[in-house]
C-alpha cells in the first residue's frame, strides 16, 4: 500500500454516471466513509463479476452509513453496465483518468494485452463468468487496470489502498467489511480464473 495524498487526489473531478454532474472526488467521503471500486472497464467481463461481488456488501455498507461507489475510466460501456445492474452503488466516470494515475493503477501495453486476449485462458475465464450469466465485450480501453480505495469519513485517513497487480486481483469481501468494522452477511462467489495472461475481457 502506497501513501495516498487525499488532498491532491480529492480534487480530481468525476462525472456522475446518472446526472452528468461533475463532482470532486473528496465530496464522496466528506459526510461518510466510502468504498471506491475502480473498474478496469465497464465492459470487462471479470470487472462486472467483481462489481456483482462487491454489491453483495451494499446492504451492510448502507446500514453502517458507508457509501459504495464505482468508478470507470471512460463513459464507453456505462449504459450497458447500468442496464445490466452489475453494481448496486453510485457510479462515476473519471474521464481524465487522473485518479487512476494518482492512485498508481497501472496500464498494460499492447504487447502484454493482445496475446492474452487471444489465448485459451481468456476463453476459460469467460466460460466461468458465462456460467454465472455475466457477459463482457472488448469495447473501450483494454490497457487500464483498477483497484480500490476505502476512505474514512471526512478524509480522516485512507483505510485501504488496493492496486490490482493482475486484472483478476480483488479484495475479499470479508477484508472490506473488517477494515470498516462492520459485520457482513455476504458470501463470496467463485471467481473466474484470471491472471496477467488471462484477463482482457
Amino acid at each position: 500500500m502506497t501513501n495516498v495524498d487525499l488532498v491532491q487526489v480529492g480534487k480530481n473531478l468525476l462525472k456522475n454516471g446518472d446526472t452528468g454532474e461533475s463532482v470532486e472526488l473528496q465530496s464522496l467521503w466528506q459526510d461518510q466513509p466510502v468504498v471506491l471500486f475502480f473498474l478496469r472497464r465497464f465492459g470487462c467481463q471479470v470487472c462486472r463479476w467483481m462489481a456483482t461481488e462487491i454489491s453483495k456488501l451494499e446492504p451492510d455498507l448502507r446500514a453502517s452509513g458507508v457509501a459504495l461507489v464505482g468508478v470507470g475510466p471512460e463513459e464507453l460501456g456505462l449504459k450497458d453496465f447500468k442496464e445490466g445492474r452489475f453494481f448496486k452503488g453510485s457510479i462515476y466516470v473519471d474521464e481524465q483518468k487522473k485518479s487512476y494515475k494518482d492512485l498508481g493503477f497501472k496500464r498494460y501495453t499492447a504487447l502484454t494485452v493482445v496475446p492474452a486476449a487471444l489465448g485459451k485462458k481468456v476463453r476459460d475465464a469467460a466460460a466461468k463468468a458465462n456460467a454465472e450469466g455475466i457477459q463482457g465485450n472488448f469495447s473501450g480501453d483494454l490497457l487500464q487496470s483498477g483497484g480500490m480505495l476505502i476512505v474514512a469519513k471526512g478524509g480522516e485517513k485512507v483505510l485501504v489502498h488496493f492496486i490490482q497487480d493482475s486484472p483478476g486481483d480483488h479484495l475479499p469481501l470479508e477484508d472490506i467489511a473488517k477494515v470498516l468494522g462492520i459485520s457482513a452477511n455476504a458470501k463470496a462467489g467463485q471467481m473466474p480464473v484470471c491472471n496477467d495472461a488471462v484477463c482482457t475481457r
